[in-house]
């Protein structure tokens, strides 16, 4: 390839680079790097040298931060504490000291550092400074809080249906046997007081009583089933999306379908806790928010993909108005689909619906 003629050709900048004094390429090879802060500090401390790497990554010119103390770059905490001074005790006595924790920019922002320091001698052993490498770990660290804040919250979500789960098994098997033995003991009463005159007056008013525990009972069951409806343990998330869609049909007047387009789906119960609580969420949010008369919902397995979509006909929404109340169950969702390594997305305008459609890979449910 042609160059200009007063520019060199690579095999010239090559040739230049390696014809070149060894210190000259030692300084070449400092400068290039861009990640690191690379630079030397003298047996006190002091800032001897300093990289484009150390400019980038801690704001100071090469002419701002030569000569002054490397404890610039600490917190007060840390200077209180003597942690610089710590620091090249080992690094002198050890060789070298590595250390992670927040350091402080030019401007006075904090970022998570890793830095190694290593004491440089001559040959004959006398201390002639050392070398200092930092790297700006801030969005290692960040995602790890992420990663460990997830795991946090898919821990707490499993404690939760754990314990709504047993909440719900104690009503309806403990107070629910209580309410149908109190039925049996009023309705015992009442033929009691219908053998004689004197009482059969009273007996409309067992009956009454009757009726108000069947109602008890009724609102039990509805309860119990909120918090952990027992088709999801004992038959699976298919009946018990047919049970909630039926449920939710009677409750509230809205037509809810359910279509499921496999033959047996088989989910953990992570799985099914994660997609059953999604359907149950935005028929929450079609009640609240939507004013629709129809909901459907479809449910499909392929080898590779489970995918999930609920549709309403209700009067839509604009995406992208600003977060507030009405969103948070969408971020709910969002938060139970990434946790099942899934996508999710919503599509709706004013007066046109709402649709959200899911994608899950199949090893993420099974």
């Amino acid at each position: 390839m042609a160059t200009s003629g007063n520019e060199p050709s690579r095999s010239d900048q090559a040739a230049s680079i390696s014809d070149a004094p060894f210190e000259d390429r030692y300084f070449l090879l400092i400068e290039a790097v861009q990640d690191y802060a690379i630079f030397m500090l003298d047996p006190a401390g002091n800032v001897a040298s300093w990289n484009s790497g150390a400019q980038r990554i801690k704001g100071y010119t090469h002419d701002e931060i030569v000569g002054r103390h490397f404890s610039t770059f600490y917190t007060p905490e840390d200077i209180a504490a003597g942690k610089p001074t710590r620091e090249l005790e080992i690094a002198a006595t050890e060789g070298r000291v590595e250390d992670e924790g927040w350091r402080v920019r030019r401007d006075g922002s904090r970022f998570w550092a890793n830095v190694a320091i290593s004491a440089v001698r001559d040959a004959g052993g006398r201390l002639l400074g050392f070398a200092k490498v930092t790297r700006d770990m801030t969005d290692r660290m960040r995602l790890a809080e992420l990663e460990r804040a997830s795991e946090v919250a898919a821990q707490v979500q499993i404690t939760r249906e754990n314990e709504q789960k047993r909440i719900a098994r104690e009503l309806h098997d403990d107070l629910g046997q209580q309410l149908t033995a109190l039925k049996m003991s009023v309705a015992l009463m009442e033929a009691t007081l219908a053998t004689k005159t004197e009482t059969a007056p009273l007996v409309p008013q067992t009956r009454a009583l009757q009726k108000e525990i069947d109602a008890m009972a009724m609102s039990l069951r509805r309860i119990a089933s909120d918090l952990r409806p027992p088709l999801l343990d004992d038959l699976g998330l298919t009946a018990a999306l047919e049970w909630l869609a039926e449920d939710f049909t009677r409750r509230y007047g809205v037509v809810a379908t359910v279509h499921i387009d496999a033959d047996d789906p088989h989910f953990n119960e992570f799985a099914s806790t994660n997609l059953f609580r999604i359907v149950q969420e935005a028929l929450t949010n079609v009640v609240r928010h939507a004013g629709a008369s129809r909901v459907r919902i479809e449910l499909a397995c392929t080898r590779d993909l489970v995918t999930l979509d609920i549709e309403d006909n209700g009067v839509g929404a604009t995406l992208n108005l600003p977060a507030g109340s009405a969103s948070f169950g969408l971020l709910g969702i969002r938060e139970r689909i990434r946790q099942l390594q899934g996508t999710v997305s919503f599509a709706s305008s004013p007066g046109e619906g709402f649709h959200i459609s899911i994608s899950v890979p199949v090893a993420a449910v099974q």
